[in-house]
C-alpha cells in the first residue's frame, strides 16, 4: 500500500465516513469481536445497569451484548456521523424497544450529566484520544461511583506491525496505560490479558496480545 492508502485507511478505522466507512466498520467488527467481547464479559452486568460505550462503530455486537444481560439499557457514543446512523439502523427494535440510545458527540466534552452510568466499555479508541487526562477525568465525571469502566486495547508491541499505525495512531503497553490510570479518579481491579489469533488482510494468521484494564472509579 502507497503510504497515502495508509493514511486514509488509517483516518477511517478512527473515523468512518464516505462510500468506504461500511466496509471499514464490518471489517473492525468482525476482527475486533474476540476483544468487545472480552471487554462486556468483564463488565460483570446485573439487572437495571445503565451501560455505556465509546465508539461502538456499526455497533453489531449488541446482540452479544444483551445476550449476557437483557435487563439493562445501552448508550452507544460515537465521533462518526456514518457509524451513529449505521447502528440505530442495524438495532432498530433496540431502539423502539427503549434498551439502546445512540449518541453523536464532538470528540471532546461528554454530553452526559455527572454519574449517569453504571458501566463503561471501550474497545480499540485509546489510541485516537487526543487528551488521555482530560478523557480519562470526563468518564469519571459521568460514571457513578464505584462504576466499573473495561478498556481494552491490543498492545503496542502488536500495533506497531500494522502499516497504518504510524498515521495518527498512539500505541500503548499496558505500563503505558497503567501510568495514565495512576494520574486519574480510576483505580485497577484487575488486568484481563489475552492472546488470539487473527487474520490480516491477506489472510495471514497472527497473533494479537491484548489487555482488558477493568477499573472502577474512585471519585
Amino acid at each position: 500500500m502507497e503510504k497515502e492508502q495508509l493514511a486514509e485507511l488509517a483516518s477511517q478505522l478512527g473515523h468512518p465516513s464516505g462510500e468506504k466507512g461500511n466496509e471499514i466498520a464490518q471489517m473492525m467488527n468482525e476482527t475486533n469481536i474476540g476483544m468487545t467481547k472480552n471487554a462486556i464479559s468483564n463488565l460483570n452486568l446485573t439487572v437495571g445497569d445503565s451501560v455505556l460505550e465509546l465508539g461502538h462503530g456499526n455497533a453489531g455486537h449488541l446482540e452479544f451484548l444483551f445476550s449476557q444481560f437483557k435487563e439493562i439499557h445501552y448508550t452507544g457514543l460515537e465521533i462518526s456521523t456514518l457509524m451513529n446512523q449505521e447502528a440505530q439502523k442495524h438495532n432498530q427494535s433496540l431502539v423502539e424497544f427503549q434498551k439502546a440510545t445512540f449518541v453523536l458527540y464532538d470528540g471532546k466534552k461528554l454530553p452526559f450529566s455527572a454519574d449517569q452510568f453504571d458501566k463503561l466499555f471501550t474497545v480499540n479508541t485509546l489510541y485516537f484520544w487526543k487528551d488521555p487526562a482530560t478523557m480519562f477525568s470526563e468518564l469519571s465525571r459521568i460514571l457513578k461511583p464505584k462504576a466499573i469502566f473495561s478498556l481494552t486495547f491490543a498492545h503496542k508491541s502488536f500495533m506497531e506491525t500494522l502499516p497504518f499505525t504510524p498515521f495518527g495512531f498512539t500505541l500503548y503497553n499496558p505500563n503505558d496505560v497503567m501510568k495514565l490510570v495512576e494520574q486519574s479518579h480510576f483505580k485497577l481491579n484487575h488486568e484481563d490479558l489475552q492472546i488470539e489469533t487473527v487474520m490480516t488482510k491477506d489472510g495471514q494468521p497472527v497473533e494479537r496480545q491484548f489487555s482488558t484494564f477493568v477499573l472502577e472509579n474512585i471519585r
